[in-house]
């Protein structure tokens, strides 16, 4: 057994010189399948890959496991042979491959090239790209200065006290504009949300306008990172994918930009966009897929450091714990740097103002803290949350995963409810399944575990959740609430499949008790983009390359949905006008949410009281009813403002009642406030 008191630098010198040796391939497969990766070393610097300044460029490139590594210079971003080619030198302490370079490099494109055991890998544009040329082949050498719009030096997105405060849109480029509706002229593009005073055909506001009309705090918008499965040599053509098959993390997405070849325009143009956004009081979250990556022998993790990135399994094959092929290994000191150091460099470079995880369990707890920490660090405005779940298992033991049920083991990290999902509308494994708004019995408890935001709350007993059986958040604060996202089926769709039959009446009129739960439950309400308008995506579950005669919002439908708009509209400025809705401690739910005793099924009856963190409105009384029969109940008598009531909704009111005995109409809601 090896000296325990071994220092880093000599361990890290054994592992090295121990996979060095092995001469065959097989041999050296299976070593890497048991070597303790903790030995190896690593480099937390930011200088990864390249650096430059007025006299030279310093190429870096972390991979212990190379025989040889060298840089190749090219002309173009495609095509070509390699102008030079620099053979570079290892630091063994570091793992680290450099060279630098007297010449002047500027606008040239390179790739990095490791041997392996005696064989030259494919060409890479290395892990840590942040300019490409088209497809994302070669890395390009660009000045990242010429990528600023005018006014950067001092952009910065809206300040957010506490996550509750946000209320988040979730949208995907093309999705928004690129129906033949919208007005817009730059369709799919990151330069459509530049453009102002765009309409329908049917004079209905598009585009940023809409945003803002809306009332919505952030935008977060699907993975913008260059991604695997759109071939930007071939635009424009009627190419279409969500992005969760990330190439390069550190750039953004040529397909989106107006011209893919050109470095500089993808990143400039993402930048007027998040400017855009910003100068209308609106912040930018992206959704980030470090979980996985869209190929797996190929990709450029394995082709810098083979065997490091991702987990395996005993057998030496590739986890899939992301459903998609692979899984990285979050719990290595390499990728955590890799995963902590990207989402800084998206908020110092780009000026992201918070990200959504994709399948965040696949990492580990210690990784999600340090990201979290690290952009808190950057932006104290910044907020992080994702999935607390996998799509299948995976060799990270459970107790160190990322989970829904972990969260309290985790600081500023928000984690999507799945309990008042489907207990709201219904199972999203099942279409026909209908939930609480739709008019089943049984899910009064889990629709209360959301309203409190899955803490422990007296009168909410956790034993008969649907999904959870205990109260896993330890603040509001963790929570985003939503119904529906990308993912599955549309709200609209899921209401047209279970209410098979219903009116188009009926179906707004559960959409709007749907969202009017999500948005005045404790947590942070999130919705998906489209369904203020009715949006539909013609019944399809999982439309990530479906075409945009699919996916693209049809703006026309503002106008003829224009009553279930203002809902959403008015609905959200009710929220962010009373913080009694925005509590960000488990103590002040538990003590000023007391819910009424109600026997009769599909309907919920709830007081928010004691001017709850400090509202104006001394109790706020809220009845909930999913059935398709009208619901008495008994309010008890006061000066209450009638604030929403069959499918109705002001925030200053819409009448005055003295309480009493109140009918509460089929799939609607009734809420009233009084101020003492």
């Amino acid at each position: 057994m090896r000296n325990l008191l071994v220092n880093a630098g000599s361990a890290a010198m054994i592992a090295l010189s121990l996979v060095t040796v092995i001469p065959d391939m097989q041999a050296k497969e299976a070593y890497r399948s048991s070597v303790n990766y903790s030995l190896l070393p690593s480099y937390n610097g930011e200088d990864l890959e390249l650096s430059h300044d007025s006299k030279s460029f310093n190429f870096k490139l972390w991979s212990p496991f190379a025989k040889e590594a060298r840089v190749k210079i090219y002309k173009n971003g495609v095509g070509g042979e390699a102008e030079n080619i620099f053979n570079m030198t290892l630091d063994r302490n570091t793992g680290v491959w450099s060279y630098t370079s007297d010449e002047n490099l500027m606008d040239k494109f390179y790739t990095f090239q490791i041997n392996n055991n005696g064989q030259w890998l494919d060409e890479t544009p290395g892990v840590w790209a942040k300019a490409v040329g088209v497809n994302g082949l070669r890395a390009a050498i660009i000045d990242f200065n010429k990528t600023n719009p005018i006014g950067w030096e001092t952009d910065k997105g809206p300040e957010v006290k506490n996550i509750t405060d946000v209320i988040i849109y979730e949208m995907h480029y093309r999705d928004f504009s690129m129906h033949k509706n919208s007005g817009i002229t730059n369709k799919g593009k990151y330069v459509a949300l530049l453009e102002d005073g765009t309409l329908s055909l049917n004079g209905e506001k598009t585009g940023i306008d809409h945003i803002k009309e809306l009332g919505i705090t952030h935008v977060h918008i699907l993975p913008s990172y260059d991604y695997n499965s759109i071939d930007e040599s071939q635009l424009p053509s009627n190419q279409y994918n969500w992005g969760y098959d990330p190439i390069n993390y550190n750039v953004p997405e040529g397909s989106y930009s107006t011209n893919p070849v050109d470095p500089y325009s993808r990143i400039r143009e993402m930048k007027q966009m998040i400017k855009a956004l910003h100068d209308a009081g609106i912040g930018v979250i992206m959704d980030v897929v470090y979980n996985h990556t869209g190929i797996t022998e190929g990709s450029n993790f394995e082709l810098t450091a083979p065997g490091y990135y991702y987990r395996k399994r005993q057998d030496g094959t590739f986890s899939d714990a992301s459903g998609c092929g692979n899984e990285t290994a979050s719990d290595r000191q390499q990728m955590r740097n890799f995963i902590v150091n990207s989402i800084k460099y998206w908020m110092e470079e780009f000026h992201i103002d918070g990200f959504r995880f994709d399948l965040m369990a696949i990492h580990d707890i210690e990784t999600m803290n340090e990201v979290a920490k690290v952009a808190k660090s950057v932006n104290p405005s910044a907020f992080i949350y994702g999935e607390g779940w996998t799509a299948g298992d995976s060799p990270l033991p459970i107790e160190h995963r990322a989970l829904k049920e972990n969260v309290d083991k985790m600081t500023n990290i928000a984690v999507f409810s799945d309990d008042i999902r489907d207990a709201v509308k219904g199972h999203y494994s099942n279409e026909k399944d209908r939930g609480f708004a739709t008019g089943k019995e049984g899910n009064e408890e889990t629709v209360k575990i959301g309203i409190v935001a899955a803490t422990a709350h007296p009168q909410v007993n956790y034993k008969k959740g649907n999904n959870s059986k205990f109260a896993y958040a330890s603040s509001p604060t963790q929570i985003i609430n939503y119904v529906s996202c990308h993912d599955d089926l549309t709200l609209t769709d899921k209401l047209a499949i279970s209410l098979e039959g219903a009116s188009v009446e009926d179906r707004i009129s559960a959409a709007k008790l749907a969202q009017t739960i999500v948005f005045t439950s404790q947590g942070t309400p999130f919705m998906f983009a489209g369904e203020e308008v009715f949006r539909d995506k013609q019944g399809v579950h999982n439309s990530y390359k479906s075409p945009d005669s699919i996916n693209a919002i049809d703006w026309n439908q503002k106008k003829e949905y224009r009553d279930l708009f203002d809902y959403y509209k008015n609905l959200i400025a009710l929220r962010k006008a009373h913080p009694a809705f925005r509590m960000t401690s488990a103590k002040d739910v538990a003590k000023n949410i007391v819910f009424d005793n109600v026997k009769e099924p599909n309907l919920i009856s709830y007081s928010i009281k004691n001017n709850a963190n400090g509202d104006e409105w001394y109790e706020i009384k809220l009845v909930f009813n999913g059935s398709d029969k009208d619901q008495n109940v008994k309010i008890s008598k006061a000066d209450w403002t009638i604030i929403a009531n069959d499918g109705q909704l002001d925030k200053d009111g819409i009448g005055t009642t003295k309480g009493g005995s109140i009918k509460v109409s089929p799939r609607s809601a009734l809420i009233l406030a009084r101020k003492k």
